[in-house]
């Protein structure tokens, strides 16, 4: 009995007509915005204990003193509620949301990609070369496009105050929203704020040349099958992508944290224009450049490029200040880069049930 093409759901018309590239495009999306609102409280908590060191080391540099507030997940977590409420465990979820949705998107797509070209044009017949290759193109690429959002998210988290408060309104850093954060940056510091951090969020695409490789290789030894691939048995399969996920972010997070501190340093340092005063966030020339300010007469920035940030962290923090709030990064990010893939996994596979689907039901409406 042939059926009518109304019987086919929106969802079947638009993937019986969908590449694979845009199910990948589609599943990512999904996936990087569902853990980004899930574990949004973390990264706040995360990137407060990051950015800690660089006050603390900058008042004690000018013969001050700047407490450290931040003390572990739950410290940091209760500091944060009672100064700022709900609202300071969430601050930054509107980069958040902007910011994972392409993140996601372009790497699922440009990663699968990278693996066809790589695979059939290029001819490479390893595997684990392929994966990371294309884990690498796919960083870049990904990293390019919304480092900006980053930087945003970053300084939006790092600020401190209470949102019971009134807020200052004249501070050319104090941020009230993704777009207010944007503009002050613009017009204070220039378009190369935008930037700041993109050296070591380029190095850190160790990261996922670690994570995506190694989830490759886990799940085809828990499940038989690589990602993003699906069969009826897949249900069954849960648990070894569970696994897959879990492992892999632990691995690549322990191998390559450090950078993520030092692009959080690079990123919370405000860059003033002449005629700026001088406010925090902005490193000091007495530590930087041996009390000699820049040819403008504005100190010189703190931390400026990956070896000098890290050879100053080092100095005056030590080597434990680049594994700071690694302990809640591992709590944050091994949740999310789970729910990621999971999300991932499981969009591709009802998207493709879906597809299979509408295919079923088109070739009943096309029978006479």
């Amino acid at each position: 009995m042939a059926l009518d093409r109304r019987d086919l759901t929106l969802l079947q018309n638009w993937t019986i007509n969908a590449s694979d590239t845009q199910f990948n495009a589609l599943s990512g999306a999904i996936g990087g915005f569902t853990a980004g609102v899930a574990t949004c409280p973390l990264d706040v908590i995360k990137t407060k204990l990051q950015a800690q060191g660089g006050f603390v080391a900058m008042s004690k540099s000018k013969g001050g003193h700047h407490p450290r507030i931040y003390n572990g997940l739950v410290g940091t977590a209760r500091v944060i509620w009672k100064q700022e409420g709900v609202r300071g465990m969430y601050r930054g979820l509107g980069p958040i949301v902007l910011g994972y949705l392409p993140t996601w998107a372009v790497w699922f797509t440009v990663y699968n990609e990278s693996k066809d070209y790589l695979t059939k044009k290029a001819e490479v017949r390893n595997p684990i070369a392929v994966n990371f290759c294309s884990s690498i193109i796919a960083g870049a690429s990904s990293t390019i496009v919304t480092n900006p959002i980053w930087v945003i998210k970053t300084r939006l988290m790092s600020q401190s105050g209470s949102s019971r408060q009134p807020k200052p309104t004249s501070s050319p850093w104090h941020y009230h929203s993704t777009l207010d954060a944007a503009r002050k940056m613009y017009s204070t510091e220039g378009f190369r704020s935008f930037y700041s951090g993109l050296a070591p969020a380029l190095l850190g695409l160790t990261h996922v040349a670690v994570q995506f490789p190694a989830y490759e290789f886990l799940r085809k030894k828990f499940t038989g099958q690589g990602m993003g691939e699906t069969n009826d048995s897949f249900k069954d399969q849960w648990f070894g992508v569970l696994m897959a996920s879990i492992m892999s972010k632990i691995m690549a997070s322990s191998a390559t944290y450090p950078h993520e501190v030092i692009r959080t340093r690079l990123q919370t340092q405000r860059r003033p224009t002449p005629g700026i005063e001088y406010l925090q966030g902005l490193g000091v020339s007495e530590t930087a450049s041996g009390g000699k300010a820049g040819p403008d007469g504005i100190p010189e920035p703190k931390y400026r490029g990956i070896v000098k940030t890290f050879r100053t962290i080092l100095v005056e923090e030590g080597a434990g200040a680049f594994y700071a709030g690694m302990g809640v990064n591992m709590a944050r990010a091994v949740p999310a880069a789970t729910v990621t893939m999971m999300t991932y996994e499981f969009v591709m596979k009802t998207l493709h049930h879906e597809k299979s689907e509408g295919q079923r039901k088109r070739a009943l409406v096309m029978e006479p």
